[in-house]
């Protein structure tokens, strides 16, 4: 597949919501749709780190994008977030579920779930139920997922409250990731069987150099460990401005099919964007029933959408 962000269309009167968007892939996933003409909101818990985020993208794409206080830690600041914006605007039309924590020590949500799974899957299958009011639509919503899921063969409920005795950090972002796919799959199936005019797809960065990997040993304040992980990630990673052209091309590209799960072409690892396939296991429509209704419990939130 020949793809590059010069193939984006205009999005002019389109907006996005991406999380996550302060740095790495969630940055560059807003700049290019700055770039391209759409309205964007950032959402992100760090009001200093947003306000540099804001300067940084007007100063690049000549245009400046709109803030959404989001803590996807905590399911409160969920729902707040999202109540502002179906209060502020009339229309979603693109949401990227980007933002995510990678490999920290062993850390829980305000409402008491592994950090993980907690902020990369519950957080957002929250924010997603609370804004099918504007996605109801005509929307695409894009979860961001991980390679990484291939390394683990199944989830189960008792990972959301898993405790720090037997904690595997790899183990429990893998299972994240792979949640975010079940998640993407079983609402596309939903959607397509209420004919609701909701897409959902999913993409994957490869391996990008971001902030991401570092921020695990920097919580458990190794800073030197963060230090090698960096300058290890910048020799051997693709950019994260290519690490977003897998959720640029699934937020976008005319004419995708609903479920569509797109990575970078080489070896999944790096350069330009193709549809690539999930493992079984995150095709499991059974598995991702009960991960369903499981996340339901635990949020409050039930994201099925209706016609």
């Amino acid at each position: 597949m020949t793809w590059s962000t010069a193939d984006i269309p205009d999005l002019t009167g389109r907006r996005a919501l991406v999380t996550g968007a302060t740095s790495g892939i969630g940055y560059q996933t807003a700049l290019e749709l700055l770039k391209h003409g759409a309205d964007v909101l950032i959402g992100a818990r760090d009001a200093a780190k947003a306000e540099q985020a804001v300067q940084d993208l007007a100063r690049a794409a000549g245009r400046a994008p709109a803030v959404v206080e989001l803590d996807l830690a905590d399911l409160g600041s969920v729902e707040k977030a999202a109540g502002e914006v179906i209060k502020t605007y009339d229309r979603l039309d693109i949401l990227v579920n980007n933002a995510g924590v990678m490999a920290p020590p062993y850390r829980q949500t305000i409402d008491g779930f592994e950090l993980q799974v907690g902020t990369n899957h519950l957080g957002h299958f929250a924010l997603t139920g609370r804004l099918l009011p504007l996605l109801l639509k005509g929307s695409r919503v894009v979860t961001v997922s991980s390679f990484m899921h291939k390394t683990v063969s199944g989830i189960s409920e008792q990972d959301f409250r898993q405790g720090p005795s037997g904690y595997r950090k790899w183990e429990a972002y893998a299972k994240s990731k792979l949640a975010n796919l079940l998640f993407m799959l079983e609402l596309d199936r939903r959607a397509r069987a209420a004919n609701a005019s909701v897409l959902s797809a999913g993409s994957h960065p490869g391996y990008a150099a971001t902030h991401l990997q570092a921020a695990g040993p920097e919580l458990a304040g190794r800073q030197l460990q963060a230090r090698v992980w960096s300058a290890a990630t910048r020799l051997v990673a693709q950019s994260a401005a290519a690490g977003a052209w897998p959720s640029l091309y699934a937020a976008t590209e005319p004419g995708l099919r609903p479920g569509s799960y797109v990575g970078p072409g080489f070896l999944e690892y790096r350069g330009t964007p193709k549809l690539v396939l999930p493992t079984r296991t995150a095709q499991d429509p059974e598995l991702a029933e009960r991960l369903w209704e499981w996340s339901v419990e635990a949020t409050g939130v039930n994201p099925t959408p209706t016609a």
